[in-house]
């Protein structure tokens, strides 16, 4: 049996447009990761996102297997598991570093978040990159683009790239934004210090990285 995992669907709304519809949020009914079986919606719980400097509550519905008797989070692609800030926040500071247009203190100034917090994101990438990187890459090749992946956090973000123009070709994905499309190739974990091997479901086709890619558990306990 699968353990409580997040779930994080393709949303293009923005953060305030999802906070605003409450409880009336659309999120679509996903299939059980651990036994294929259709889940039922199953209540949910109030989660904050922080957007530049701001902090958002926002409610966050959860699917239960039936069969599996599991419960698992359904996340809105610009969250991450267990980060406050929004994905897109991050994965600003995150490439303004990388490719060294701004300084860790500057950038996350920029973004609103604590210079701490900045930090420990760009550590958490620079210790993960060279699989994150290797990931990103088979999974463009995977999509049909061709990636030859370098090292580094640079060399990451070009990945990243790579795999989400290929993923635009496909309908759906090019509205998120590259930064999204990461949070649902990563189960919301890019940025997780455990590793499982998650997938990307894009249309109906899954796509397993062959190296260990970040993933943690949703629960109700957030922090920068």
């Amino acid at each position: 049996m699968l353990p409580p995992v997040a779930i994080v669907w393709p949303c293009s709304l923005s953060v305030d447009a999802y906070a605003a519809l409450g409880k009336t949020v659309e999120v679509p009914r996903p299939d059980c990761p651990g036994c294929a079986r259709s889940m039922i919606f199953w209540s949910g719980y109030l989660r904050p996102v922080r957007v530049l400097g701001r902090c958002v509550r926002l409610f966050v519905r959860r699917a239960r297997c039936p069969t599996c008797v599991v419960t698992h989070a359904l996340l809105p692609a610009f969250v991450l598991v267990k980060r406050l800030d929004a994905v897109e926040v991050i994965g600003g500071v995150l490439e303004s570093v990388a490719g060294r247009r701004h300084g860790l203190r500057p950038a996350a100034a920029s973004a609103g978040v604590p210079h701490e917090t900045a930090r420990g994101w760009w550590r958490r990438l620079r210790e993960r990159a060279e699989e994150q990187t290797i990931s990103l890459a088979a999974l463009a090749t995977e999509l049909g683009a061709t990636c030859r992946p370098g090292r580094g956090a640079a060399a990451t973000v070009a990945a990243l790239e790579e795999a989400f123009v290929a993923a635009s070709a496909l309908p759906g994905w090019g509205e998120l934004g590259r930064w999204r499309f990461w949070s649902a190739a990563s189960g919301g974990g890019l940025l997780a210090t455990n590793s499982t091997s998650p997938y990307l479901v894009v249309g109906r086709r899954r796509f397993m990285p062959p190296v260990p890619f970040p993933d943690d558990t949703e629960d109700r306990t957030h922090g920068p």
